[in-house]
């Protein structure tokens, strides 16, 4: 019997409230060209090979709109799991890893990406190159070099200097990492405490893995404002 190949799990995270964009409803609910702003991001993972079990993270509140988005919206060929996340987004990402711990555990999952559900215009292809890089160096991220930013010296920041363009990137997602390292990882920041601003932070205190950065995509923006959800529709018209 052929040894059986170990997969990917990619987690989509639409368990924030996204009150920015000025809507009533979760922000990654609302409409985009057609379909819902997550269902964007599932339809993304979908189309990745290697990639055989989808997490969907919401919150119990939404679970009607779940509902809507997976029977109208979603075609992919994979099953789409639904999992409820906590009260922030650390303990999102921790319930879908909980969730994925018996296949973690028996080698059935041997990497894990974690995605922004607020990020609809990922592509499969940089999705594919996170995994590979991940597989292959334990842990990886998408980012943008960042020319725009100037650092601020002196007592009380009175004076501005440049900042390399070699240190500092704009992160994005979907952050992948070898399934059981991140699991471990999450489970003693949960113990310990400690809240760190996106997974990689989390990985980098606790993961003893070195965390690679890929080349990120300039429309791989987030939904966080109103005039961010025209600028996707306006990116996705001509092509869908």
């Amino acid at each position: 019997m052929a040894e059986r190949v170990p997969g990917a799990a990619g987690v989509v995270l639409a368990s924030g409230a996204g009150t920015r964009v000025g809507a009533a409803t979760n922000k990654v609910y609302l409409p985009l060209a057609g379909r819902a702003v997550v269902s964007w991001s599932l339809r993304a993972f979908a189309r990745v090979p290697g990639l055989d079990t989808l997490v969907l993270v919401t919150r119990p509140d939404d679970d009607d709109l779940v509902r809507r988005v997976l029977s109208e919206d979603f075609d992919g060929d994979i099953e789409v799991e639904v999992v409820h996340g906590g009260s922030t987004r650390q303990r999102s990402e921790l319930a879908a890893l909980r969730h994925l711990r018996g296949r973690i555990e028996s080698g059935a999952i041997d990497v894990v990406l974690l995605h922004d559900g607020a990020r609809p215009l990922v592509g499969t292809g940089l999705i594919a190159e996170v995994l590979r890089v991940a597989r292959e160096r334990g842990g990886a991220l998408p980012a943008l070099r960042d020319d725009d930013l100037v650092a601020l010296a002196g007592q009380g920041g009175q004076s501005v200097t440049a900042v390399g363009d070699d240190t500092l990137v704009r992160a994005q997602t979907p952050q992948g990492f070898r399934a059981a390292a991140v699991l471990a990882a999450y489970e003693r920041a949960e113990a310990e405490g400690f809240v760190g601003t996106d997974t990689a932070s989390c990985m980098e205190r606790f993961g003893g893995l070195p965390v690679r950065w890929v080349a990120g995509e300039e429309r791989n923006i987030k939904v966080t404002y109103p005039h961010d959800l025209a600028l996707a529709e306006r990116v996705l018209a001509p092509g869908e």
